[in-house]
């Protein structure tokens, strides 16, 4: 772990409104992913600055417990509007902690890094999260993935 300046940047993308809840996110969030793929989104976005793919977390109703806003997408310049059918969010300058899952994608090795964050004392701001799945990421095997979270 980490503590890393971000400066502001804009991702563009599809969203969900979901929570923690059992049975909520660990359905939603693949329904997003595959939804991603399935209409090929990445090629959809204008004016993207990176084919690295970001997952947000935003809109917290209250903290990791309650409903949220997930958005999937790639990074943009910061003066382009959304297409239609698309969403926005800015990632506002500030201090983040730095995580790193590693390991294999499809035996959860974000979730469990995520579950540590849960669990840990970390004084979260719970504006906006995210995920950089970027060229690490790429084996899904032996994948490394980049988990920001916004602090105080």
């Amino acid at each position: 772990m980490a503590i890393m300046k971000i400066e502001t940047f804009c991702i563009t993308g599809i969203t969900v409104r979901t929570s923690n809840a059992p049975g909520m996110a660990e359905k939603d969030i693949p329904q997003l992913w595959n939804r991603f793929f399935a209409e090929n989104i990445i090629n959809q976005l204008l004016y993207t600055t990176s084919n690295d793919i970001y997952c947000v977390y935003t809109q917290y109703e209250t903290d990791y417990t309650g409903p949220y806003t997930a958005i999937l997408g790639c990074r943009v310049e910061k003066s382009v509007p959304a297409p239609a059918g698309f969403a926005s969010v800015t990632i506002e300058a500030g201090n983040y902690n730095l995580f790193t899952a590693k390991g294999n994608l499809q035996e959860g090795v974000v979730f469990n890094e995520w579950t540590g964050i849960w669990q840990s004392s970390l004084k979260r701001s719970y504006t906006t999260d995210f995920e950089v799945y970027g060229k690490k990421a790429h084996n899904p095997a032996s994948a490394e993935v980049d988990i920001f979270i916004a602090i105080d």
